[in-house]
């Protein structure tokens, strides 16, 4: 996770592709809503069974690119972040 959280640091930097937080934020919640968007139309809106589209992977892509944004922002490395997480998950279970 570190090397794709530097490669999309350096793609930023590169690009001037650099925000406020407050706009990388909102970003990632738009992205979530197209994941959310894409999951409604492989069920035709619920009528059918589920067919995952090629579609998903893109927004995916984009919903990372922004959770990786916002981590890099906050000097966050995700895979210790998930670590923390999947331990909490654990004592849960």
């Amino acid at each position: 996770m570190k090397s794709l959280q530097k490669k999309v640091s350096l793609f930023n930097t590169k690009h001037i592709l650099n925000m406020p937080i407050e706009h990388r934020v909102l970003d990632a919640v738009s992205e979530l809503g197209e994941v959310s968007k894409e999951v409604l139309k492989m069920s035709n809106y619920g009528r059918t069974e589920l067919k995952p589209n090629t579609a998903i992977i893109s927004e995916l892509g984009d919903l990372l690119y922004s959770i990786i944004g916002i981590a890099n922002h906050f000097d966050i490395a995700l895979d210790d972040a998930l670590e923390d997480v999947l331990t909490k998950y654990q004592k849960r279970i």
